[in-house]
């Protein structure tokens, strides 16, 4: 039986976008209505509060070993130790909401999505390496997690409010998805996809919001395995440690764990028995 154990037990109001960074062997995640960006060392188990300022929705690793951080109005940083460079100052038609979840391509390019308003869907963007800024989905409700199959064919892409993780057709080279279809379809009751990686097998990894559970899908979509947490809001995981078969897990609602249970808002770690593969690095170009 798989034991999630807590190891930073802050209680985070929504902590999301857990990063693995192999240079420096630690964790990054963000807690997004408070601004702030968190890094945590295994070696010492011991965490600290690396950021504070806007909102940040998503993060990727640069090829350099900074951090690009995704924020609100359509900004785009780069994050060095502290150091900031705004490589995108706003996009205008995302004046009024935030970036949601980030991942970077094997070609160093990013995709992106915004929250819907109340006046305006949600879209997902992708920006190339030369900073060249590119609509590819639009009317989206909450675009979220996102991710590869190991054998870089297909893209895989969550758009919570829908409860549907969608497999696109991906060509490496130019960067376009086509063919979307609805690969994931969870049900009402159980919580809505949230975040989500890809295992090396080729398995898909959801994060359920107000679902209490961490799941495992096939290639071709079955469960295939389900952990409970002691938390309703779990929110994202990513595989770190030297070999990537370590898994950590973010979670929310750590503002009323009353209601959202004893370890709502903590970062937890645990041992799944498979690995995982490093993220790509992002190669977004700085002005």
């Amino acid at each position: 039986m798989i034991e999630p154990k807590i190891i930073v037990d802050s209680q985070h109001h929504n902590a999301e976008c857990p990063l693995w960074h192999p240079q420096q062997q630690c964790l990054y995640w963000t807690d997004i209505p408070r601004g702030k960006l968190f890094r945590y060392n295994p070696q010492t188990n011991s965490h600290s509060e690396v950021y504070s300022g806007e909102s940040v929705g998503g993060l990727t690793l640069q090829a350099d070993g900074s951090l690009l951080l995704f924020k609100t109005k359509g900004t785009v940083e780069r994050w060095d130790d502290g150091k900031i460079t705004i490589l995108i100052n706003e996009i205008p038609a995302e004046r009024h909401t935030r970036f949601n979840d980030a991942i970077a391509d094997p070609m160093g390019r990013v995709f992106s999505g915004t929250m819907a308003t109340p006046d305006d869907k949600g879209r997902l963007y992708r920006i190339d390496t030369d900073g060249s800024i590119h609509v590819i989905l639009e009317n989206l409700l909450v675009p979220n997690g996102m991710g590869f199959s190991p054998d870089l064919k297909y893209f895989y892409f969550t758009d919570s409010d829908a409860r549907t993780i969608y497999r696109f057709n991906y060509d490496q080279e130019t960067g376009n998805i086509t063919n979307g279809k609805s690969h994931i379809i969870t049900l009402p009751g159980g919580g809505v996809p949230d975040g989500m990686t890809v295992d090396a097998n080729g398995y898909i990894w959801s994060a359920r919001w107000d679902g209490k559970h961490l799941y495992r899908y096939t290639p071709d979509g079955d469960e295939a395995l389900s952990i409970s947490f002691p938390a309703l809001k779990i929110t994202c995981m990513t595989f770190g440690g030297s070999d990537y078969s370590e898994l950590y897990v973010t979670t929310a609602g750590g503002n009323e764990r009353s209601r959202e249970g004893d370890g709502a808002g903590a970062i937890f770690h645990l041992q799944p028995g498979v690995k995982g593969v490093p993220e790509f690095t992002s190669r977004i170009l700085i002005s």
